[in-house]
């Protein structure tokens, strides 16, 4: 009876050791890789922002009609008819043109939001401005340009973007 329960605590104490001693290692690794907090990922995102107010081309969206009304990253609610939009490089609050290069109709969006989060994308766009500048829901995806008009900088002043005209 002894070497059954001798092999059995012998077992279990091999199993806890494996276990055990293989935890530390990875939660350090995973520590290491991990934000140390909220504050040092939001400075990660801010320093990837373009402040520049350069022109870019890529591929627009727009938002899903589940979208509307849902907070945006500014804490305005989703308006599907007004002129906004979503940038994951542009600061929130800088005003732009956006030119379809199709067919060469343009309106002014206002970044409020962040996205797009589909790869190649550089924004989404309002239903309504999608479809001012010839972007259908069939199409889905079009060419455009997307130039800053004005820019809000972090200390609060504002930069005059490629497109800004006096």
């Amino acid at each position: 009876m002894s070497s059954i329960c001798n092999r059995k605590c012998f077992a279990i104490a091999l199993l806890a050791t494996t276990v055990f001693a293989g935890a530390p290692a990875r939660a350090d690794a995973t520590q290491d890789t991990a934000p140390t907090s909220e504050a040092a990922s939001q400075k990660q995102a801010r320093s990837k922002l373009d402040l520049t107010g350069r022109k870019r081309v890529g591929l627009a969206s727009f938002y899903a009609r589940k979208f509307a009304g849902r907070k945006m990253a500014d804490g305005t609610p989703m308006d599907p008819a007004a002129d906004n939009a979503a940038s994951k490089t542009l600061p929130l609050g800088t005003r732009a043109r956006v030119t379809n290069l199709e067919t060469g109709q343009s309106a002014v969006v206002t970044i409020q939001d962040r996205g797009p989060h589909v790869k190649g994308r550089i924004i989404d766009l309002s239903p309504a401005t999608a479809r001012r500048i010839g972007l259908s829901r069939k199409k889905g995806v079009a060419r455009v340009a997307v130039t800053p008009i004005t820019v809000p900088l972090p200390d609060g002043s504002i930069k005059r973007g490629a497109a800004f005209v006096e």
